[in-house]
């Protein structure tokens, strides 16, 4: 890939998952019906951000009626609401909410990404469609690699699809290998890698995972991204 810009743009044309392609492109048909008058994006999610990022957050998966309908990572639904509003409480994003592509968002030295960029159902990827997502994870990687100084992966399947991902693009991950939970933290060569609940309704309504305990993750990897 020469740029991000053409990553993107492949990205966004992608069939390889024959399950994610039917699902996805029947929920854009069948829509929500408090969605009933929006065109759904209906394909496969591009990360965002800006080229030369020095952070990057990882999550999971686009939701079927968020990123799906509107296009953008963690936008329209209600994860989103909670990541964006942290990000713009650590100066990270221009504005708290993330409604649609073209609402002005803007985010400092961030770029977001996951390691499946279809919505799957009940939002369950398999390993068999991880693993056929990997090479855009991989390729994206590679692309940040000039300025990539930290990484938040939201999740225990984000931390998983990453680390080999790491290892093929110079940073080496420690043996044994790092689990995942919320906090969790390890450095290899030149960048920090930070772990982080996901934000999930599950976990932000049951309290699992509060905006306290997310802003301060989103905090201490943007200094060691030296964003702050």
């Amino acid at each position: 890939m020469s740029s991000l810009a053409v990553l993107d743009a492949q990205v966004a044309e992608c069939r390889a998952c024959p399950r994610l392609v039917e699902w996805r492109e029947q929920v854009a048909r069948e829509k929500r019906a408090a969605f009933r008058d929006w065109t759904y994006w209906g394909r496969p999610v591009p990360g965002f951000g800006p080229p030369d990022a020095r952070l990057l957050i990882v999550g999971l998966a686009p939701a079927a009626h968020g990123a799906n309908r509107t296009g953008r990572m963690f936008t329209g639904d209600r994860s989103g609401d909670v990541l964006y509003a942290a990000l713009h409480a650590v100066g990270l994003a221009n504005q708290p909410t993330a409604v649609h592509k073209d609402d002005g968002l803007a985010l400092r030295g961030t770029r977001i990404t996951a390691p499946v960029h279809c919505a799957p159902p009940a939002n369950k990827p398999t390993p068999q469609e991880r693993n056929a997502c990997r090479h855009w994870l991989d390729a994206e990687l590679a692309l940040l690699r000039p300025t990539l100084r930290a990484v938040v992966v939201l999740g225990g399947f984000g931390w998983q699809a990453l680390l080999p991902v790491l290892e093929e693009n110079g940073w080496p991950v420690p043996r044994p290998r790092p689990k995942f939970g919320h906090g969790a933290h390890f450095q290899t060569a030149d960048l920090h890698v930070f772990g982080s609940y996901h934000v999930s309704q599950q976990n932000t309504f049951t309290g699992r995972l509060t905006p306290a305990m997310l802003e301060e993750v989103l905090g201490e990897a943007g200094r060691a991204a030296g964003l702050m």
